[in-house]
């Protein structure tokens, strides 16, 4: 079995919850897509990323199904475990930063996967949300305070690959951040914690306390 690290990422303030990621520091020793798609399908994480420059932070990042030029938790997770001061993904280069228990990365929202960002009137009604069927990518949202810009989020996939619910989704943050322009507290899923920020020139910073679970 190959040798990888599995993280948390966008933990709570007590340091639970947060969505895993799985890690294969040395992407050398699978080389091939079709290796590290079979991978992360039998790994079943949302995400797992294979590092093939840990100095250059050269990444690449799948979910069970799929290759991805860009993800939010992936980048962030990574970006912590590596402390390099950018990745290199096939969409671009992600600057990144640690602030003590946060790490940040600062994207392009264009980057993002498109997603559907999917407003309610309440938290309540987020929290009471079945899970859609599949075929669409669902980011839930409602203010649970808008003047202090703190959000609920779910996040539903929609893929049909046992991800039923995202548990953290930087990306989705990062798109509804440029669509509010403003800095947000969004707590996800069961209990996950982003924070984002929007920068010069459209570029959006994503934060959030990462573990390493094993």
């Amino acid at each position: 079995m190959t040798d990888y690290d599995v993280l948390r990422v966008f933990c709570g303030p007590n340091g639970g919850y947060g969505n895993e990621l799985g890690v294969v520091r040395d992407g050398s020793v699978l080389p091939e897509r079709s290796d590290r798609q079979a991978l992360a399908a039998k790994l079943g994480f949302s995400e797992t990323v294979f590092v093939d420059d840990p100095e250059r932070g050269v990444i690449d990042i799948y979910t069970p199904t799929l290759r991805l030029p860009f993800a939010g938790h992936p980048c962030v997770g990574t970006a912590w475990l590596l402390d390099v001061p950018e990745l290199v993904t096939p969409a671009g280069v992600v600057g990144t930063r640690l602030d003590g228990e946060f790490t940040w990365i600062e994207a392009r929202p264009e980057w993002a996967p498109p997603r559907t960002l999917r407003r309610y009137a309440s938290a309540a009604e987020v929290d009471a949300l079945d899970v859609p069927p599949p075929g669409e990518w669902i980011y839930a949202w409602a203010w649970e305070d808008e003047a202090a810009g703190r959000v609920r989020a779910r996040a539903f996939p929609g893929r049909d690959d046992r991800i039923e619910e995202d548990e953290a989704t930087g990306a989705a943050a990062l798109l509804l951040t440029d669509l509010l322009g403003r800095a947000l507290n969004i707590t996800q899923g069961k209990g996950s914690q982003l924070l984002t920020a929007p920068q010069p020139h459209g570029w959006i910073e994503v934060g959030g306390r990462v573990h390493l679970e094993r």
